[in-house]
Formats: C-alpha cells, structure tokens, sequence
C-alpha cells in the first residue's frame, strides 16, 4: 500500500473525551473513527489488523472443527421468551427497535437462542452430532459506560463459537480442547506471556467456567495468579472452597489486574431444553443436546494489543497482526525514489506486506508516522545512504538500526 493512495491522516491529538490510550493512539494514527462513546468505525489499516486478528483466530477454530457461519442481527422476540431472557430485568444490555409493522425487534447482543432453534431443522438423530458452529459477527449492548475504547463497546466484534454434544463426556473432551485452541490463538497475537486460563462461576451446569485473563493496569477484573500451574482465580470465586478443590495455598498466589480477552461455559441444557432442542440416540430414547458457549472479542482483544504494546511514541504491533512488515521511506531526489520505488516491487514479489512512504513532505513527519503506525521494520532509502549502496533498517521494537545492502536487507526480511 502507498501512503499516497490511503485518504487517512494522522493527528497529533484525539478527541478530547477519549480517555482510553488504545483509542487515542487508534485514532490519532488514523486505524480508527470515533463516532460516538463505544462505537467506532475501522479505516483502511484498523481493518488490516482486526482481519489479522480474525484470520488467527478463525485458524484455531477450524482447526478444532468448527464450521463458520453468519446469523442475523436482528432477533424476533419469541425465541428469547422461551428462555426469559428477553426481559430487560434480565438482560439489561438490550438494544430494542420496532418494524414498521409494530412487531418488536432486538439487536442480537449473543447468539444462543436463535442458533439453538436454527440447529432444531439439522440436528435429529445421533449421528447429526457433535457440531461446532461459529461466527464473527457485530454484536449490539447497551452499556452504561464505555470508556476503554476498544475494549468496551456499544457495538463491538465477538468470535461466538457453540458445541452441541450427545454426551457430557463428549462436551468436556472438547472443552478441553477449545481451551488449547485458545491458549494458541493468544500467543499467536503476542499476548500468550500475559495470559491464563481462569477458573470462574460456573452457572447451573459447571463448577466453574473459564476466563483467559490477560494482565493489565487497565484491567478491569482482579485475578489471583499461580505461576507454577499458569492458571489463575477470579475475585468472584476466591474463597477456600475453590482453593481446596484446585490444590492451591494462598500463599502460592500473586494478586493481579487483568482484562478479559475469552470465555468458555458449559451451557448443559440450559438452552436445549427450553427451546426443544433433542436429538434421538442409538437406542431410541430421546434427549436434550448438551451445550457449550465459546467467545473472543476481535475488537476488544485488538484494543488490548494497542494498549498493551505501546511507547511513548505511538503503536508497537506484534508482526502477526500488523498491518504491514515493513515501513518503507524515501527521503531525497529522483535517485532515492527509483531506488524505493524498484525495493517496494521486490519487497511485493517476495510477499513482504510493504506500507510505502510515497508521500511529499518532511522527513521528520514520516519518521513520526511509522512510529506512531507501530509497523515493526522501518527501511528509509535516502540520497546519502545511497552514496555508499546502504539501506537503513529499524525495528520499531527496540530501535535497533542497521546499515545493509539490498541483498542483506531484503534476506533479513524474508
């Protein structure tokens, strides 16, 4: 991509009653729009990385079984009667509208029932089962408060992937399961040091459900982290009961702040049975289906890298989701733009995603640029360093700069 091709611009400031660093910082390098508190659109390079983001996850699932679906939006009341979970009393995150028609309508804020009726027309005997449905989908809740940019919104990306199973024992085989892919997809975005598995309230079905909890002075949630096992507690179920049970001492634990990136529940039949959701078995007998629920927030998971790998001069993205490799700048005459312009075809030809700094301004706002872009390589092509056949190499990491040839640059990229 050039530079002179993309409509964004930077900023030195964001808006005023933005007090998230990830928005600020998203904002300012022009990833993202504020449109209103917790609601905000992707431009060009935010949309690279949220597909970054996207593409890990959508790997894991698949690679687990999933099958990717996209359901609606808009939900009809009745399904969300039949499990009283239409009542605002008892989802209190509702987004509600109205047809032309009268009839009521709501903004999906999760997907459990309207699947659980969709899987009624494919799940009959069986043999239909285990099945693994999943989605990426915008998601609509109504929060009383979104100050955390992207890692609270109104309206926000969620991965919701369901299991239907025969058996309990098929269920928990693939609770575990799901529980690896998870971990995976987490050190795939960088985050896999900061992250553990943590033991939550179950509900009904369960003694506990599970949190993938990344530590972080932002966090919203206080765990209680034991290193040995890479497991943690939430504060909600941290009591001597729980300890017991998991073989923990106190003293074995360090207190930490945290943000939720990931859940999984055992849902049981909790949704199955309300909404007539069986299946007959190999002996006849008709039963409900056993469920589970499984969900990460791209967005909110792409909030937290924006916060958590960050300097003091902008973004540091981890290579795997960002929205190119290398940062490329032209500083001179027409020698400096031949020699950039022919290094950005062969950067293309050997798959290095390239963002090209083609633009006619100063060479201090396109260094400022890349900084705040967090793109882990700059690659500056000037005049001078021509003059001894040099490109210099950046990481935006750790500032580390190097002198190389073409043939060493674009080997050490490859």
């Amino acid at each position: 991509m050039r530079l002179t091709n993309l409509f964004t611009k930077t900023s030195k400031t964001a808006p005023a009653d933005e007090v998230a660093k990830n928005a600020q910082l998203l904002i300012r390098a022009g990833f993202i729009h504020k449109e209103m508190a917790g609601v905000y659109t992707y431009l060009p390079l935010g949309k690279i990385v949220l597909d970054k983001i996207i593409n890990i996850i959508r790997e894991e699932m698949n690679a687990v079984g999933g099958s990717e679906i996209s359901l609606t939006a808009l939900q009809q009341k009745d399904v969300w009667e039949a499990t009283g979970r239409w009542d605002d009393k008892v989802m209190d995150v509702w987004f509600k509208t109205r047809l032309a028609s009268g009839s009521e309508l709501g903004l999906a804020p999760t997907h459990e029932e309207p699947l659980t009726q969709l899987m009624k027309s494919h799940i009959q005997s069986y043999k239909d089962l285990p099945v693994y449905p999943y989605q990426f989908q915008i998601k609509f809740r109504n929060e009383l408060r979104s100050k955390s940019g992207l890692m609270r919104g109104r309206e926000f990306w969620m991965k919701d992937l369901y299991s239907f199973s025969r058996t309990q024992a098929e269920h928990d085989a693939f609770y575990e399961k799901i529980t690896a892919a998870y971990l995976r997809v987490y050190d795939r975005l960088g985050l896999g040091e900061w992250t553990y598995k943590t033991f939550a309230s179950g509900g009904s079905f369960a003694p506990y459900s599970h949190e993938f909890q990344t530590l972080s002075p932002v966090g919203e949630d206080k765990i209680y982290i034991h290193e040995g096992k890479r497991i943690a507690i939430n504060e909600e179920v941290y009591n001597d009961e729980v300890l017991a049970d998991l073989g923990i001492a106190r003293d074995e634990l360090k207190e930490a702040m945290a943000v939720e990136v990931g859940n999984i529940f055992t849902l049981g039949t909790k949704f199955s049975e309300p909404l007539g959701l069986t299946f007959t078995d190999e002996d006849g007998s008709v039963k409900p289906v056993i469920m589970g629920s499984y969900g990460i927030g791209p967005s909110r998971v792409m909030g937290l890298i924006a916060e958590h790998f960050a300097d003091d001069k902008g973004l540091v993205w981890p290579e795997s989701v960002a929205p190119a490799k290398v940062y490329l700048v032209r500083i001179g005459d027409q020698a400096a733009i031949t020699h950039a312009d022919e290094l950005y075809g062969e950067l293309g030809e050997k798959n290095i995603e390239t963002l090209y700094d083609d633009r006619d301004v100063r060479p201090g706002q396109k260094f400022a640029d890349s900084e705040l872009f967090g793109i882990p390589y700059r690659v500056t092509v000037s005049d001078r360093l021509l003059a001894s056949n040099q490109y210099e190499l950046t990481v935006r990491k750790t500032g580390e700069t190097s002198l190389l040839t073409r043939e060493q640059l674009l080997a050490k990229l490859s």
